[in-house]
């Protein structure tokens, strides 16, 4: 898959381009419904013989339109948005850097910029994807701004249990920590990327070592709790026990940010420094304070016990 940065104006030429069939849309969190967008976008790619486009945005445009801070946190950021497209078999991912220049543009200037001049012969977007300044072009305003330089198609709303299913639903539960959740909406386990490195040591020192994952930045980490998790090192998997939290049995004052812990069952390797990914499953329990180290090593045996147990129901359903 090819990636291509564009900063408004862009100087591409129509004429070099190849023809594609493409996808429009943030697509935070690759869910199910995200999927059903660009899974149509590449089908009808196929059927015409063109290849398969994802056009997304950078930074998010709440960045640049709303009130919030320089950097908003993803449930997927842009290096896992590409991992993931590029897996789909989507020949090209089109990153357009998101400010104020772009945001102001009209619906048609941005249909005919960055549809248009782009080589797309046939554009796929969700039924609530919007376009041009204030949000003003909509899928129902489309056939007027292409004017029929382009075919379109509208994804239609896709539901889980009556809710649609939206990044806006998956950030919800991954405030209240409902991983388990968030599996049908993404058709997977949401997962995090970081690095191992050093910690307090507080784990090795009761009989449980943990890999302290950093680097974190980007991702929407859940709620503070413990959860059953997988931890991915070299591409395999191993199940465990992860801590989300402050430690408030160690700590009388809070510290500025959590830490993500992962304890692996019956995994002795030092892994220092190595890139991992943590897959969330489950969550056990709320992080609280024990009276000493005792009744907290009681209770991380019967979070193992837990962990355990579901990592084995899920095999015997299997």
């Amino acid at each position: 898959m090819e990636i291509i940065h564009l900063q408004h104006p862009h100087h591409l030429v129509r004429e070099q381009l190849p023809p594609l069939s493409m996808a429009l849309g943030y697509f935070d969190g690759m869910h199910l419904g995200h999927q059903k967008v660009i899974m149509t976008a590449k089908r009808i790619a196929d059927e015409l013989g063109v290849k398969s486009a994802v056009m997304t945005f950078d930074p998010h445009p709440s960045v640049v339109l709303g009130k919030k801070a320089a950097h908003v946190d993803m449930i997927t950021p842009l290096e896992e948005k590409a991992r993931l497209l590029k897996e789909r078999g989507i020949d090209f991912l089109y990153v357009v850097r998101f400010d104020r220049d772009f945001s102001n543009l009209n619906p048609e200037e941005f249909v005919e910029q960055y549809i248009v001049n782009l080589n797309v012969k046939h554009v796929v977007a969700g039924f609530d994807f919007s376009y041009g300044k204030f949000g003003s072009g909509t899928m129902e305003t489309m056939k007027e701004h292409a004017k029929d330089k382009c075919e379109y198609t509208v994804v239609e709303k896709l539901e889980d249990e009556g809710e649609k299913v939206s990044s806006t639903l998956i950030r919800k539960f991954l405030q209240e920590g409902r991983v388990e959740n968030i599996q049908k909406l993404l058709g997977r386990c949401y997962t995090i990327t970081g690095r191992v490195v050093h910690g307090e040591k507080r784990g090795r020192e009761i009989g449980f070592p943990t890999a302290n994952v950093g680097e974190v930045d980007g991702y929407i980490i859940p709620r503070t709790g413990v959860y059953a998790v997988e931890l991915g090192i070299n591409g395999q998997f191993y199940e465990g026990v992860c801590n989300i939290g402050y430690k408030p049995t160690f700590h009388d004052k809070k510290p500025e940010k959590p830490t993500i812990e992962v304890h692996i069952f019956d995994f002795k390797n030092m892994i220092y420094n190595e890139k991992v990914v943590v897959k969330w499953h489950k969550l056990i329990r709320k992080e609280r304070k024990f009276s000493g180290i005792e009744a907290l090593v009681s209770q991380i045996n019967q979070d193992k016990r837990e962990a355990a147990a579901y990592f084995a129901s899920l095999k015997s359903d299997a």
